[in-house]
């Protein structure tokens, strides 16, 4: 198994790798998307291989890794920012993705056709002008159960698949969410990353608690379970957007503890991007706002700076090769 590491760019649109960014390759505008395209979201399924879709400045793309070629797909989000894509566990056919100016939208049919779900968005804020859908999270276990979050305008849930959504947010102290994740210990637990800190849920969103993580910050963005799920978490933690330092924090029971896994050399920015997959829990990669690159092959234990960096990096995915 050989690991390609994908990184979606500001300006750059999406960058690839075969040796954990020791080398670094680009898709050029002959690819099908033009090459300083922002890319805000990528994802992929395990039931559907070689295929990894592209949240961007002007909609949704389909890159056949095989080819290297990516093709559009009609939407009628060909005219937003797509900064979030999800693929329901069960079945990649289902497809959410959100946008900006926040809205959420769902196909069945792999993207063929889509509809605007009904949810009503906050249309404008003070702090980024036009609210957005920074994750969708399916719950791995119960594909009914989706949560989604705003940057700005709270979590979201859904019980339903994500056909219908209703605001849930008491008890943050900050509707700009960042990330989300959702594990089991027996019960399930939901997380929420922010401006001001990481929130945790155990009633399925109904209310939430703010955690202080040991750090002098408490800026959060990604947050990530290890894809054996063990209860091991990683997080981005750092003094702002881009920032000029931070740290990644990892949790070895389900989010209670958290401690900074001493990422190598000098952090030049806010750490920002975490990537797991099921097909190796022990590679995992995080990149940072203003592009350095990590790797750990052995479970986040000890880590490795790529030798390459690039510029603003704000999307993350590995997949076997």
């Amino acid at each position: 198994m050989r690991p390609r590491l994908y990184l979606g760019t500001i300006g750059l649109s999406v960058w690839f790798t075969d040796d954990c960014g020791d080398s670094l390759g680009r898709y050029l505008s002959d690819s099908g998307l033009y090459s300083e395209s922002r890319i805000w979201a990528l994802a992929r399924h395990p039931a559907a291989p070689n295929e990894v879709l592209a949240g961007t400045d002007s909609g949704i793309y389909r890159l056949d890794c095989k080819s290297g070629q990516f093709s559009r797909i009609p939407s009628p989000m060909d005219e937003l920012c797509v900064w979030s894509i999800a693929q329901a566990p069960h079945d990649p056919d289902v497809v959410l993705a959100g946008t900006r100016p926040a809205a959420l939208f769902r196909s069945e049919d792999r993207g063929r056709s889509w509809h605007r779900l009904p949810a009503p968005f906050p249309k404008t804020c003070a702090a980024v002008v036009y609210p957005r859908v920074t994750q969708i999270q399916f719950d791995p276990d119960d594909p009914d159960f989706v949560v989604a979050g705003l940057e700005i305008g709270g979590v979201w849930r859904s019980k339903d698949g994500g056909k219908s959504w209703e605001s849930r947010s008491k008890g943050m102290v900050s509707d700009d969410v960042h990330g989300l994740a959702i594990l089991h210990d027996g019960n399930r637990i939901l997380y929420a990353t922010t401006n001001k800190g990481l929130h945790v849920s155990h009633d399925d969103a109904d209310s939430w608690t703010f955690q202080r993580v040991d750090s002098p910050w408490q800026y959060t963005r990604a947050i990530a379970s290890r894809a054996d799920r063990s209860g091991v978490l990683f997080m981005t933690n750092g003094d702002g957007p881009p920032g000029s330092t931070g740290k990644l924090l990892r949790s070895r029971d389900h989010g209670a503890r958290w401690e900074d896994v001493w990422l190598p050399g000098e952090i030049m920015s806010t750490p920002w991007c975490i990537a797991t997959d099921p097909a190796d829990a022990n590679l995992v990669f995080v990149s940072t706002s203003l592009g350095q690159i990590f790797h750990s092959k052995d479970g986040g234990e000890t880590w490795s700076k790529a030798r390459r960096r690039l510029g603003e990096i704000r999307a993350l995915l590995w997949e076997p090769t």
